[in-house]
């Protein structure tokens, strides 16, 4: 099958640092091609991939040190691109939200999105509604509330490659993580909060946003004096496994309707257990008392901290295998892909004036 890989442009794909979308288009590209698929994905030069690359831009936006760029050019103009090369392709598969709907309408049938973000958002109901021939993709079963109504044809979730981490049934670290942005829906206040009710040491890697560098000095710095407390900055994906995989916990302590969690499943790949609180779609990947607990307030969590001796990591990693792996991500996407080839006339030609240059 002739796959078209379409995701952001903000991060390399996969990611130096921080990121999630980029990440899991990375990982279902690799996969499908290890599968036998001929994919090509349209990104920046600095993407690491197995698949075709068809380079869009010479960086990814967010290292990009150019002062003045422009987000919306550099997708529009990827987009214009993969329209141009529209007929050479069995399936198009989306990564970059609702951006390409009015410029690919009359193939709208051959295209999948996948919605990697929250959806409840003011003015995207209206959109969904305005162009609801597009196959949408839900990351989880909760994502989806927002628009019950839209036009869902499956529901994937993430998963890695099973030997991206690997396992560590005996942490060495005697540590609590926090792996993610310092915001305030992701609440690293309450993880510094739950480690010093537990009288355990907790390690924060995390990106600091621009949009949230007045909360991280506002609100967190002064917290990271405790000497419980230890700030390692951002750190790109080489570091990760040492850094979950030593952790006698990840803490998880949301305060927003998240899509998926990658840093959970990232965790359980590494045999760390995920204390993670009861929002969004974390009852749908933290199986209770298995790979980690599901918790509604800083007592429970303190309580869960006290309980990580009786879980069996060996089966944290299990859990892992058994429902988060790139390849059963990827054959899940294979499935809609053939659903979509046979539902849908061949994709039109762009039209030779639409042609880059021209």
């Amino acid at each position: 099958m002739r796959i078209a890989q379409i995701p952001p442009l903000y991060e390399s794909t996969p990611p130096k640092l921080y990121g999630g979308t980029e990440r899991i288009v990375a990982y279902l590209t690799d996969t499908l091609v290890e599968l036998g698929h001929e994919v090509t994905l349209f990104s920046s030069a600095d993407a690491r991939t197995r698949a075709e690359l068809v380079v869009v831009r010479d960086q990814a936006i967010r290292l990009d040190p150019t002062v003045l760029k422009s987000d919306v050019a550099a997708h529009l103009s990827m987009l214009q691109e993969v329209r141009r090369r529209a007929d050479e392709f069995d399936v198009l598969h989306f990564h970059v939200d609702m951006l390409h709907f009015p410029m690919f309408e009359d193939c709208a049938g051959r295209t999948l999105t996948t919605l990697h973000g929250r959806l409840d958002l003011k003015d995207l109901g209206e959109v969904y509604r305005r162009w609801p021939r597009y196959p949408l993709v839900s990351i989880s079963q909760h994502q989806r509330q927002p628009l019950h109504f839209a036009h869902w044809a499956g529901n994937v979730p993430h998963g890695l490659p099973e030997n991206l981490h690997r396992p560590h049934p005996y942490p060495n670290g005697g540590y609590l993580a926090f792996l993610g942005r310092m915001s305030p829906e992701k609440r690293p206040d309450r993880a510094i909060a739950i480690a010093r009710a537990s009288g355990m040491p907790l390690k924060m890697a995390a990106k600091v946003d621009l949009a949230d560098r007045a909360y991280f000095q506002q609100e967190i710095r002064p917290l990271l004096d405790d000497p419980l407390v230890e700030y390692v900055g951002e750190i790109g994906e080489g570091d990760k496994e040492a850094f979950l995989g030593n952790a006698a916990a990840l803490l998880f302590p949301i305060d927003w309707p998240e899509p998926f969690g990658l840093v959970m499943i990232e965790a359980m790949a590494c045999s760390t257990p995920v204390i993670a609180w009861d929002c969004g779609a974390v009852p749908e990947v933290i199986e209770e008392g298995v790979n980690g607990f599901i918790v509604r307030s800083e007592e429970e969590a303190v309580a869960a901290v006290r309980r990580l001796p009786h879980l069996d990591r060996h089966q944290v990693r299990a859990s892992f295998e058994r429902r988060f792996s790139a390849q059963i991500m990827a054959r899940h996407y294979v499935d809609l892909y053939e659903r979509r080839c046979r539902a849908a006339p061949a994709l039109p030609a762009w039209p030779v004036a639409y042609e880059a240059g021209r």
